[in-house]
């Protein structure tokens, strides 16, 4: 768990839900994770990191005076 996100983490966290819920559409909402394959889970890692790097540069990129800092 992310030890006290900023405002910028935690809108990008909530931006990555986009996606996220995109590909659980696909999958299939009642799906358990446990029944998810291993292309799936990783499916679903790669959008919610994805969609979270890319809110938090779109963040940056709009705010370069007030956030200096983007981690990665």
């Amino acid at each position: 768990m992310m030890m006290d996100p900023t405002e910028a983490e935690q809108a990008a966290i909530r931006s990555a839900m986009r996606p996220v819920a995109e590909i659980m559409e696909e999958i299939g909402w009642p799906t358990r994770f446990a029944d998810l394959s291993e292309q799936q889970v990783l499916t679903l890692i790669e959008v919610t990191v994805t969609g979270y790097q890319d809110a938090l540069r779109e963040y940056r990129a709009a705010n370069r005076d007030t956030d200096p800092e983007v981690p990665f």
